[in-house]
């Protein structure tokens, strides 16, 4: 499988399996040493946490298949996140600096390793202080504890704003982007990291399994068109909107949430798929929610 490189030290594979449901898979230690290596030896080397997954329980389930099998943790590219935290279930967000350095050394613990391949700030924090935050993401590169950092679900404006202050060292932003969501297309976030060759990690590709449920009107319309257009191509709907997430300069990496492998080589077989430019416009247009002027 291809690489996509993110800075001169890393580069994620270009499919990416995240592991947000962990918790929920009920697989034992033996059993996720197996999945694991499952995607390895499909090419998929990037996998994707974060703290806040179960609570720390996802890390910790990763630390336990990484402490069976050390072999794993080299082979891979190992990202995570924080920023978001609990009090007695109440949600807020964390971005200081003692919190940052804190939350880096519990989920290495928790991870058994000692260092990720890349950190991330989760979630846009109202209180973000820029230059804060910045000084314990780059202490972290300097102690080696991380080899790159970057951050999800921002917008342009706080994007630019750490990023400036961490010197333009962002190597990505992890954002939301499917057939039924466009806001980081309407924020101009899809074009500053066009732009500036910043290649984004796409969360939610499938928007959730909504596009195939056929619950909602928008769904229904976005789902009849990929249908149409993954009949011409003679492959699964799926690998078409994984097909039209990788078709953007942008050079986007999708996640795929799935235990299952067989839907992860649903998104590999997407880098074969070479849509036609008029194809990847009828999606962007087919829920009713984007207009082409």
């Amino acid at each position: 499988m291809k690489k996509v490189q993110l800075s001169e030290n890393l580069s994620l594979s270009a499919v990416v399996q995240g592991f947000w449901r962990l918790d929920g898979w009920n697989m034992t230690p033996d059993e996720l040493v197996k999945f694991m290596h499952g995607c390895i030896e499909r090419g998929v080397t990037t996998f994707d946490t974060a703290e806040i997954y179960g609570d720390t329980v996802v890390e910790s389930l990763m630390g336990e298949a990484f402490a069976k099998d050390p072999t794993i943790r080299d082979q891979i590219e190992l990202v995570s996140k924080t920023g978001i935290y609990k009090h007695d279930g109440f949600g807020y967000y964390n971005t200081t600096y003692d919190r940052i350095l804190q939350s880096c050394h519990e989920s290495l613990e928790r991870l058994h390793t000692d260092h990720l391949d890349l950190y991330l700030i989760h979630r846009e924090d109202p209180l973000l202080n820029p230059w804060d935050t910045a000084k314990a993401l780059k202490k972290l590169k300097a102690d080696g504890l991380v080899r790159e950092v970057g951050v999800s679900n921002f917008d342009p404006y706080k994007f630019d704003g750490l990023n400036k202050a961490m010197e333009g060292q962002l190597v990505t932003n992890q954002i939301e982007w499917n057939p039924l969501c466009f806001e980081h297309f309407n924020s101009g976030m899809i074009d500053y990291l066009t732009f500036n060759k910043i290649h984004p990690m796409i969360w939610s590709p499938l928007a959730g399994g909504r596009i195939f449920k056929g619950e909602d009107e928008v769904g229904k319309k976005a789902y009849a068109k990929i249908a149409e257009i993954a009949e011409r191509h003679n492959v699964e709907p799926a690998t078409i909107i994984y097909a039209w997430i990788m078709y953007h300069p942008v050079g986007a990496i999708p996640l795929v949430g799935s235990s299952k492998l067989e839907r992860l080589d649903l998104a590999i077989k997407a880098l074969d798929v070479k849509l036609e430019q008029y194809e990847w416009f009828e999606i962007y247009a087919a829920s009713g929610q984007q207009q082409i002027r």
